[in-house]
């Protein structure tokens, strides 16, 4: 068993899709297995691979708010960050399925040790079209207009926005969509911690460095693929990484 009572664990970037069915299921088993038997799970981002507003009832969206629901029922505490690919996930979603919504940012105290949690799209600030377009769609203004059009169309147009965005991606360096490391150090100076938790790059690596005199580490987290999944694990002795089977 990965989990106990007195684990918590984090995990991001599964990216459910209705055309993602492995990942679906293997996310599906992974709550009634590891993460029901936890004392908490943390979501930093990417739960759906596209999300244009919780009047969206596309499969597999129902079976995995009814699972979620049934983990939080069962007294797991469930967290979740929106990521890149569904901040238009909101307050009903949470309603639904009792799951409580942090903010971009937010410290958690892990076992005595300040933690910060966020997706890690906002620490890409050498990508600046992408932050551009972000701050654009982070407005409440944007927002309301988007989730005012009928479903079908956003469901059409966010399609051909994830499509134009993948031959994007492909003319960007490596470096460009990754953290930018001095974002990462004032944004661990500004929340006062020494311990950072993200996901977003699909980089999952355990680094190690020096803030202020002061040792620190900076967790990333796995994507979901159907071949690996790598999910954090941390007790009372510290963290393991650990594969699903």
């Amino acid at each position: 068993m990965l989990a106990t009572k007195q684990t918590i664990l984090f995990i991001s970037d599964c990216h459910l899709a209705i055309e993602k069915p492995e990942i679906t299921a293997r996310f599906l088993k992974f709550l009634n297995t590891e993460a029901k038997n936890s004392q908490a799970l943390y979501i930093l981002g990417d739960l759906f691979d596209l999300w244009v507003g919780d009047d969206d009832f596309m499969p597999p969206i129902n079976k995995i708010k009814a699972q979620l629901k049934q983990l939080t029922y069962s007294g797991v505490k469930v967290y979740l960050q929106s990521g890149n690919r569904d901040f238009l996930l909101g307050k009903k979603f949470c309603q639904h399925t009792d799951i409580i919504l942090l903010d971009e940012y937010a410290v958690i105290d892990l076992f005595g040790i300040k933690t910060l949690l966020t997706h890690g799209d906002l620490l890409c600030t050498d990508d600046l079209s992408y932050q551009a377009f972000r701050k654009k769609s982070h407005s409440k203004i944007w927002q309301q207009n988007v989730l005012s059009k009928p479903l079908f169309l956003r469901l059409l147009v966010a399609r051909w926005y994830r499509f134009r965005s993948f031959f994007h991606k492909k003319n960007k360096s490596q470096q460009i969509m990754d953290v930018n490391q001095e974002t990462v150090i004032e944004i661990m100076r500004e929340y006062q911690v020494t311990r950072l938790i993200h996901g977003h790059t699909h980089r999952p690596n355990v680094h190690q460095l020096t803030i202020d005199n002061q040792k620190s580490q900076r967790f990333v987290l796995s994507e979901w693929t159907k071949e690996t999944v790598n999910i954090l694990s941390w007790g009372q002795l510290g963290y393991k990484i650990i594969p699903l089977t």
